[in-house]
């Protein structure tokens, strides 16, 4: 599970099996209205490297949304991009591109593409998901999926549109998401609302912690948090973890043709 993009996506949404022993309760949501972001929306996040107890700029990730037709439906088209900057392409270089069309009326994934190069390491995966069937066909084969299925990417404006009002902190709320071939059942756990202080600005937030499938960026477990603003976007404004070689800190760093406006920003930097 290596990725640049992940660094961003994945942390949006959890990414370890849900363990039928949690004391927590549990809630599985199939289908979310969105009501959190719309076509024409981006946003860029820039990613900090600790190196010496000192945060240095590694990146930068970028997610653009348009709305388009597929298979004579409308979908919003997601496109997540992410790149290092030059000083660290001699150490690690990344480009990666995560795309997903998904279908404005049910939320649902209908094509998902992954295209990476990350360090040396080149992928390429296009997967159609058939909601008639609940099949993913994939470069390598078809595969059963649940009806309700997530992909990386559709899985982060998924998780916008949760609702939160009615949770207690360490809630969690479920999905199902199909990477690699291989369906994961997922959950997010909700950790309450704090004011907190990025590179941008201050905000009110919400905050919950990702579980991680341990890999070659991330250890696994519950090391990563993650802060969405508290007003009606739901935008991630910082991701913070551990990884394999240190410590990562992602801030959001701009926006543009968000839905609402940015209410839970408290103060923009100086």
């Amino acid at each position: 599970m290596n990725g640049f993009i992940k660094l961003i996506v994945i942390p949006a949404m959890a990414l370890m099996a849900f363990s039928s022993k949690a004391k927590t309760p549990f809630q599985e949501i199939c289908r979310v209205k969105n009501t959190a972001f719309k076509a024409g929306e981006k946003v860029t996040m820039t990613v900090y490297y600790a190196v010496a107890g000192v945060y240095l700029h590694g990146g930068t990730a970028t997610f653009t949304n348009t709305l388009e037709i597929l298979n004579n439906k409308p979908v919003y088209h997601i496109v997540g991009e992410g790149t290092t900057n030059p000083s660290y392409d001699l150490i690690f270089k990344v480009r990666d591109r995560y795309e997903t069309y998904i279908d404005t009326a049910t939320m649902q994934p209908l094509k998902f593409i992954r295209n990476v190069n990350e360090g040396g390491y080149k992928k390429y995966e296009n997967v159609t998901f058939n909601k008639t069937a609940n099949t993913a066909i994939t470069n390598d084969g078809v595969y059963k999926v649940p009806t309700c299925v997530q992909d990386v990417v559709s899985a982060v404006f998924y998780a916008r549109n949760v609702e939160f009002q009615n949770l207690q902190v360490n809630d969690k709320i479920a999905f199902s998401m199909f990477l690699d071939d291989e369906v994961y059942n997922m959950y997010i756990r909700f950790l309450g609302r704090e004011t907190i202080k990025t590179k941008y600005g201050k905000f009110r937030t919400i905050k919950f912690k990702p579980l991680l499938i341990k890999g070659t960026i991330f250890e696994g477990g519950e090391q990563m948090t993650v802060w969405v603003t508290d007003d009606e976007n739901r935008v991630p404004v910082r991701i913070e973890s551990p990884i394999s070689v240190g410590k990562v800190k992602i801030d959001m760093m701009g926006h543009e043709n968000l839905r609402y406006p940015l209410s839970s920003l408290i103060r923009r930097r100086d």
